[in-house]
């Protein structure tokens, strides 16, 4: 779609919006910002608040939506009843965009696979890209891409809802389990959603899938891409997998070692499945297992996920902010080897909190709770058997972090894994964790 000169609009006015913006006057195009918030005071470029002006309809030619907006809003329906066209902000940079592209999806481990996939490439590709979901938005690399580019995308269910000619050469999705509810409804819409990434692919690319996730094994028996499965319970006949500590790839034939796990610096066994999924997409695309296997045993993890913050009166301290729905959270206490004081709570998802509160497992010493979760959560707790007594609520993060270092021990840890998303009280789960390294640093 040739875009200069026509009228656009990008429905959202924080950072994925305004970099749509960019690249559309990139491109020749005319955009403007519309965003409900009346509050919004135009910057670089023209903004429309409030309502959305009706004499408006006639003149837009394709609308752009930021991924923060829910596509049932009634404007949106309103903008597809008068039969313009919307993308999404992953879209229209994939339509402007080059090269290579490798997509990487799931509930859960989505940042740390994106980042150390990104690490693999840059090793063995100097002229990759990172972006997506895990911070840079795909639109403002989209025009500096070339035909020998790399680009690594980290892409979220809301991003794919507004998706139609996307089309990864190597995506992954790394699990699926209970998350954002409160926007995709229903647990079958938002499988559908994330089953989308492979919707473009063809029998000349490869989908990347966890042979453990009942869903997704079914998924891969279904699609046109060539399917990798990794496992981290199972020998494969063909895929990666974990052996007795060892990253195993077999392509049907010759077995080789990945990589030692005792030799990577990032624990647990989610990680390992990160290591998998990173790899195998590698692998897709012809990095040499030796450029993989050095860059995995370097790679140390990123922020905001089970991070070492610092100790304090012989108490440690860890944010695992990236933790914002139970299934992620769980994966932050089993990777606790001590007593814990746990943070939890936020913006209410609608998930579910008991098997994130079965997984404590006696780990739990306090239940530390803020946000608009916190009571659901303390009823939740609280039926799963959990001390009453032993849940303490709390008005903000930093009386949460006081009243920790309070009650903790010498040996003690104290995790801030909210098992919920930041808004409400942060901007990001990425805010949230700084808070929290600063609030503890302050101690």
């Amino acid at each position: 779609m040739n875009l200069q000169g026509k009228k656009v609009c990008v429905f959202g006015a924080k950072k994925s919006g305004m970099s749509a913006a960019a690249l559309l006057l990139k491109v020749r195009a005319c955009p403007f910002i519309y965003d409900e918030n009346d509050k919004l005071k135009p910057e670089k470029f023209q903004v429309i608040t409030g309502e959305f002006p009706k004499k408006l309809l006639s003149e837009i030619e394709l609308v752009v939506l930021s991924p923060g907006v829910p596509t049932d809003l009634p404007v949106v329906e309103k903008l597809r009843d008068a039969g313009i066209p919307i993308w999404g902000e992953v879209e229209l940079a994939y339509r402007f965009g080059s090269g290579i592209l490798m997509a990487v999806t799931g509930t859960n481990g989505k940042t740390t696979t994106t980042t150390l996939l990104g690490e693999i490439m840059k090793n063995y590709h100097p002229e990759t890209f990172v972006v997506g979901n895990i911070g840079i938005p795909y639109t403002k690399v989209a025009a500096e891409e070339t035909r020998n580019s790399v680009t690594v995308a980290e892409i979220s269910s809301f991003q794919l809802e507004t998706i139609s000619t996307f089309h990864p050469k190597v995506s992954a999705i790394t699990n699926i389990t209970e998350d954002h509810m409160n926007r995709h409804h229903t647990m079958e819409e938002y499988i559908r959603v994330k089953e989308l990434i492979a919707s473009n692919q063809t029998s000349d690319d490869y989908c990347i899938l966890n042979y453990e996730d009942e869903v997704l094994r079914k998924f891969g028996e279904t699609i046109k891409p060539r399917v990798i499965y990794f496992s981290s319970e199972r020998v494969l006949k063909s895929g990666i997998y974990l052996d007795q500590g060892h990253i195993m790839y077999r392509d049907g034939q010759a077995e080789q070692e990945v990589v030692d796990t005792a030799k990577l610096k990032i624990l647990g066994l989610h990680n390992y499945e990160n290591v998998m999924t990173a790899a195998a997409m590698a692998l897709c695309i012809g990095v040499p297992l030796s450029c993989i296997k050095e860059t995995v045993k370097k790679f140390k993890g990123v922020e905001h996920r089970i991070e070492y913050v610092t100790e304090k009166n012989h108490v440690t301290y860890y944010n695992d902010s990236k933790g914002t729905n139970p299934d992620a959270a769980i994966k932050g206490i089993q990777a606790m080897n001590r007593p814990t004081l746990l943070i939890g709570g936020g913006f209410d998802k609608e998930s579910s909190y008991d098997s994130w509160i079965r997984a404590f497992n006696g780990k739990v010493k306090y239940l530390v709770l803020i946000g608009q979760t916190k009571e659901k959560i303390a009823q939740a707790a609280r039926a799963g058997s959990f001390p009453a007594d032993n849940i303490i609520l709390c008005e903000n993060l930093e009386e949460a972090v006081s009243r920790c270092a309070a009650l903790a021990l010498p040996g003690d840890a104290v995790l801030l894994s909210p098992a919920c998303a930041s808004w409400g009280q942060f901007d990001s789960y990425e805010q949230r964790g700084d808070k929290f390294k600063e609030y503890v640093r302050n101690l």
